[in-house]
């Protein structure tokens, strides 16, 4: 991806839902547990990826040293838990192996995280990035006017943020 040479942020129109999964390894040693997880994020991925009317926006995908963490974005909670208890997406098969093959035994760990963004309740800016995050899975615009500062995108333009003389924003 190319790197865009200039200050832009997201700009989504409505609500929008923010899904943070992850699975941790807790016993490196049973690579037969945690494999199986780790590769089933993906596939899910290109899944939903395929389909508009899923609701899927889009996903950044992060590896650690005990596991891996997929950011998601959603068009709406519904349609994200529509997906999840689909029988016929690859979601539900790999909940139901995870639950058969892992459980609570203790040797991976899944979380996740999800949170409801109200219509402008959310901040972004990026500067020689490719598209990365939200700006990524909606759409980037400059991060310029009311939208250069993080106030200013924040609350829409409706409350002005002061920049002292010797601090001026690079352009």
């Amino acid at each position: 991806m190319a790197v865009v040479r200039q200050r832009v942020t997201a700009d989504v129109e409505g609500d929008f839902v923010v899904f943070i999964i992850g699975m941790r390894i807790n016993r490196v040693w049973k690579v037969h547990k945690w494999l199986p997880v780790a590769k089933a994020m993906n596939p899910m991925v290109a899944e939903l990826s395929k389909d508009p009317e899923s609701g899927f926006l889009g996903a950044s995908s992060y590896l650690n040293w005990r596991g891996v963490t997929l950011v998601q974005y959603w068009r709406s909670w519904e349609q994200l838990e529509r997906y999840s208890r689909d029988r016929e997406a690859k979601h539900f098969p790999a909940w139901v192996a995870f639950n058969k093959s892992v459980g609570s035994n203790g040797d991976v760990g899944i979380w996740h995280e999800t949170y409801k963004v109200a219509a402008g309740a959310y901040e972004t800016v990026y500067n020689n990035m490719p598209p990365y995050g939200l700006a990524a899975a909606t759409k980037a615009v400059p991060a310029a006017g009311y939208r250069t500062t993080a106030t200013g995108r924040m609350t829409g333009g409706t409350e002005a943020a002061e920049y002292p003389e010797e601090a001026p924003l690079p352009r």
